[in-house]
């Protein structure tokens, strides 16, 4: 049954002030999920988990403390404020510590422009069952799958309230519905995997299970009896499926704890270059229909459109108020946050502007290199940006792909990286990450 997400945030503020806290903050979150795993044609697993989950932060002065539930009774939040209050007292001060300033409150907190709930109702179990069943069957039909690991359907309803002493309150609702696959080509030690997924807000937008699991058996099949590739510096084709890996890396070193903490390889380059001149990394969390959308942050600041890099030039960093007060900056609307922890900076949708080539055209300009599509383990030094990861895909020889490749690593400096980079136009604009194919030049590649 539905709960009243708001009445229960306005008792635990009402719990938190009775208990002695100065101020708090409150979190509610009610949600739904089933999901349905199928193989070799028949049901393997189904689940359905639903429950509510309260957050309560309190703050004395400067020190705080968090404490989460998973029950609504009176009894439990009157517990949950002394607990808090309890643990607020015995914590260190923290001098970023503190809820927004009233007059900085976001004034439009509906979410309903942005489209983040789809209102068609739940799917039944067995619709999410034949989902799962198509995407299986067109995988299996592919030439050279040998077998499937798996394919699964999910969906996913999720309401959250926020309320804060400083008078914020406001809440939305979320939905989700994906479908999944995962073949495998060859056999014994000589077997290769990939997968294909997707992920929509609205169920009418989701791609034919079919089409999911017959691209899932088409790139194990393309993978199937793989070498090792040179050893030597080349170019490499960064796919799109894992192309947002760069910039995530980008994104991790401009958040506001690294810098604060003074544990970031880019801690010197802001108004720098660190992308190509004409590219763009801009944050949107007003995309309609985007997984990453929201019209406040977990502070109850306004989000807004704005650049993190912009022509090439590092504009900002990651921030929330507590990371924004101990560098003596402003918050930028970017705080997170769970019912068990105090908020932290984390950016919602993101896109890197697009190039004018397709992928393949790219991979005829870097004539021979490597394409990867698959990342495995990393070792990123945050603070001086050294990177080195596993990786398989494809090796290029003449602007075409020659064969699959795999057990190899790729190296560089991720400043260097990124400022050699070429977008592709192949991104997928449904996503929270939209970023294309990335061509980096002189990568140094560990192979045969």
């Amino acid at each position: 049954m539905a709960q009243d997400l708001e009445s229960l945030t306005a008792a635990l503020l009402d719990a938190a002030r009775t208990a002695g806290a100065e101020t708090a903050d409150a979190l509610a979150v009610e949600g739904s999920a089933v999901s349905v795993d199928v193989r070799n044609g028949a049901l393997e697993q189904a689940e359905r988990a639903e429950g509510v989950d309260l957050g309560l932060r309190v703050l004395i002065g400067r020190r705080q403390a968090c404490v989460s539930a998973s029950d609504t009774r009176p009894e439990t939040i009157a517990e949950m404020a002394a607990r808090a209050v309890a643990m607020a007292r015995e914590a260190p001060e923290d001098p970023g510590a503190g809820l927004a300033d009233p007059a900085d409150l976001a004034g439009d907190r509906d979410a309903a422009v942005l489209e983040l709930a789809d209102p068609a109702g739940d799917p039944a179990p067995a619709a999410l069952e034949e989902d799962a069943r198509a995407a299986e069957a067109a995988a299996r039909a592919v030439a050279g799958v040998s077998q499937i690991q798996g394919a699964s359907a999910g969906y996913s309803r999720r309401r959250l309230h926020l309320a804060a002493s400083n008078g914020f309150s406001g809440g939305y609702a979320r939905t989700g519905r994906s479908t999944s696959c995962v073949a495998i080509s060859g056999e014994g030690l000589g077997m290769e995997r990939d997968y294909a997924a997707e992920s929509r807000v609205f169920q009418a937008d989701l791609p034919g299970a079919a089409e999911i699991g017959r691209l899932a058996g088409e790139r194990a099949a393309a993978r199937a009896n793989p070498r090792r590739p040179k050893t030597g510096a080349y170019p490499v084709l960064f796919d799109e499926r894992i192309a947002a890996s760069l910039t995530g890396h980008l994104l991790g070193a401009v958040n506001g704890t690294a810098i604060a903490r003074g544990a970031s390889w880019l801690m010197d380059a802001m108004d720098t270059q660190v992308l190509p001149a004409g590219l763009s990394l801009v944050e949107d969390p007003h995309r309609k229909r985007v997984s990453g959308s929201r019209p406040f942050d977990a502070e109850g600041l306004a989000t807004a459109a704005r650049p993190i890099v912009e022509d090439g030039v590092l504009r900002r960093w990651v921030l929330d108020l507590a990371t924004a007060r101990k560098l003596g900056l402003e918050s930028t609307a970017n705080a997170a946050r769970g019912p068990s922890a105090p908020p932290s900076p984390s950016v919602s949708n993101i896109a890197l502007t697009q190039g004018d080539r397709g992928r393949s055209e790219l991979m005829a300009e870097m004539g021979t290199g490597l394409l990867v599509t698959s990342l495995i383990g990393s070792t990123i030094n945050p603070t001086t940006g050294d990177y080195s990861r596993g990786a398989s895909g494809f090796w290029v020889e003449n602007g075409e792909i020659a064969y699959p490749v795999n057990e190899c690593t790729i190296a560089g400096n991720l400043r260097d990286m990124l400022l050699r980079i070429t977008p592709a136009n192949d991104a997928r604009r449904h996503l929270s990450h939209v970023v294309p194919s990335l061509l980096v030049e002189g990568l140094t590649l560990a192979g045969e």
